[in-house]
């Protein structure tokens, strides 16, 4: 069974496959833009004799993780023909993925799960959530005046302002998708529409990106830079009480919707998201911004997916070293010094979705308690969010 990149020819096939396993249908006139899309993709397949049998999808992309961006290969499209199940395909695409990736250069890959449990086994680990807040239409009370202006696009619309009060806004959370205008262009905008609030000098400060269907009003996006600009979309929300019997609102946990609001409490579920781990742990740990202070602790990583990150690193005070493990060595008795954990455990540290105290304590992270607590103020508190999809 070997695993090979697709070439331009056989892309038919993998949108053929997509369609088939996910069960949808692409237009006729929609096909050369979806192939033209996919010159963008590495895609990695499994053939059984002249048909594809399998394949995953690899998006080159950046994300924003401890104040840098950082190279990321987003993994999409995983699927299987039913007729060629169960035969390690899968897993067989995911190991030669991971080496794809490092090759590349690509730090981190992320992915949204069909099964959380699966993409664990390969190292992947949550490394964010969504907060989904249920507002029926007596809940609707607008809160104090309204200032400054909102202006609403669409598509065709768009102006470079959102863009703006995107990034500025997502550069509070880690792991946020760097979006470039033919990201906003092709995978954001939609047909949404999008509110924009403005402040009395004409600064752009928040937006939202939302639609209006069947007496209901479902907001993807709420962004807003400050308390201001909170208000006065929430007041904008409000003004469509004639025309909606519901609302639902999609933010971060960590926004503070809708605590602010005269009357809080309202219906929210809170749901894990998308999956994320470091592919390659030497670049990523030297490149990472820990707290400078003079402690030092060891972490041993096991990693066996991507055995190039298998080792131990020592965590200095302005580097860090690493001491690989030498082919065919076997450690009969662990580590006295130091934290030993996995590629997923240090990926949800470094993403900043758990601290290395709490993983600790779950059992995830074996060593001295002194050792945690160090690598615990090492490590700067970071709050995660992802709003995209791929």
């Amino acid at each position: 069974m070997t695993v090979r990149k697709l070439t331009e020819d056989e892309y038919i096939e993998a949108m053929k496959l997509s369609m088939y396993a996910f069960q949808y249908n692409v237009p006729e006139a929609d096909i050369p833009a979806r192939m033209e899309r996919l010159k963008n993709h590495a895609i990695l397949g499994i053939w059984e004799e002249e048909s594809l049998a399998a394949k995953l999808h690899i998006i080159p992309l950046k994300v924003h993780i401890n104040g840098f961006e950082w190279d990321m290969g987003g993994v999409a499209g995983v699927a299987t023909y039913p007729e060629f199940r169960r035969r390690g395909h899968v897993s067989s695409l995911i190991k030669q993925a991971l080496a794809e990736m490092n090759n590349k250069g690509q730090i981190f890959s992320f992915l949204h799960p069909f099964d959380i449990s699966f993409y664990r086994k390969y190292g992947w680990e949550i490394f964010t959530e969504y907060k989904k807040t249920h507002i029926k239409k007596i809940d609707l009370k607008m809160k104090g005046k309204s200032s400054g202006t909102i202006k609403r696009y669409t598509k065709n619309q768009h102006t470079l302002i959102i863009e703006k009060i995107y990034k500025e806004y997502m550069q509070r959370f880690s792991g946020g998708l760097v979006r470039d205008t033919y990201w906003w262009e092709n995978f954001v905008y939609s047909d949404y529409q999008i509110a924009v609030y403005f402040n009395e000098s004409g600064e752009g400060q928040g937006y939202i990106l939302f639609k209006v269907k069947d007496n209901k009003m479902d907001i993807e996006e709420f962004a807003a830079l400050n308390q201001e600009a909170r208000v006065n979309l929430w007041n904008f929300i409000c003004q469509h009480d004639s025309m909606v019997e519901e609302v639902k609102i999609i933010t971060s946990v960590h926004d503070p919707f809708p605590y602010y609001l005269n009357q809080p409490n309202l219906k929210m579920e809170v749901f894990p998201y998308f999956m994320g781990r470091i592919v390659n742990a030497e670049k990523c740990l030297a490149q990472y911004s820990f707290h400078d202070n003079d402690e030092n602790v060891f972490l041993h990583i096991e990693d066996y997916h991507a055995p190039w990150n298998n080792g131990t690193y020592l965590i200095a005070d302005n580097s860090v070293r690493v001491f690989k493990e030498k082919e065919g060595s076997q450690c009969t008795k662990p580590p006295s010094k130091g934290l030993r954990m996995s590629i997923s455990a240090l990926s949800a540290i470094i993403i900043g979705y758990k601290r290395p105290i709490e993983l600790y304590e779950l059992g995830e992270i074996k060593g001295p308690r002194n050792d945690a607590e160090i690598l615990e103020r090492k490590i700067p508190v970071q709050q995660s969010f992802f709003y995209d999809f791929f």
